[in-house]
């Protein structure tokens, strides 16, 4: 019986070390990596560009889960900054790589960006497992005077496979690879652009 007492113990403190002090809240810093080779945009440097974005999130509290063993959520994971925050600064890192003014909000056009999702689901496997963020915003670009230039919904995901481990770095990887992802979906938008040039002769 004690031994059998001791084999549990001795599980459960094994499970325990898998899942990465899963008791314990962990804090991540997540970095944007703007995309490489991006070229300036013929008159983009006439345009100035006010960013802002809206955490419009069911549960701003975190931006992911630890999980056992089992695949059961234990602590919370959660951003150093906040994440609107995060996401308008990737926004305005790729507007100036393609040579657009950032402004006020009495710039010549607006970028809102409502962000509905951004969280990384651990997914368990029975030799490894997959650490899989989704982001979710609703973009409008609007002119000075108010008229809708553009909308579209982005929708993005970021993977980071084979983890051994559900906690904070895996969920990192994978929420910046989901919010790289998210950029490259609006950027390479021919109209999303169009309409920010564009607005350089709204009066």
């Amino acid at each position: 019986m004690m031994n059998k007492k001791i084999l549990a113990l001795t599980c459960c403190v094994a499970l325990a070390s898998l899942s990465g002090c899963a008791l314990t809240t962990e804090q991540i810093e997540l970095n944007y990596t703007q995309q490489a080779g991006v070229a300036k945009i013929a008159g983009a440097d006439k345009v100035a560009v006010n960013v802002q974005v809206a955490d419009q999130r069911t549960d701003k509290t975190k931006v992911s889960s630890k999980k056992n063993g089992y695949g059961m959520e234990m602590a919370p994971i959660t951003a150093t900054e906040d994440v609107a925050v995060t996401v308008r600064k990737a926004i305005e890192k790729e507007l100036q790589a393609r040579g657009f003014q950032l402004s006020s909000d009495m710039a010549l056009v607006k970028i809102s960006a409502d962000l509905t999702r951004f969280y990384n689901d651990h997914k368990t496997g029975f030799f490894s497992g997959d650490a899989v963020a989704d982001l979710n915003m609703a973009v409008t670009v609007k002119s000075k005077d108010g008229q809708l230039l553009y909308a579209k919904q982005i929708v993005a995901q970021g993977i980071e496979p084979n983890t051994q481990l559900a906690t904070g770095n895996n969920a990192r990887i994978a929420l910046n690879r989901a919010l790289e992802n998210g950029m490259k979906i609006l950027f390479d938008d021919q109209a999303f652009l169009t309409a920010l040039v564009a607005s350089s002769g709204t009066k």
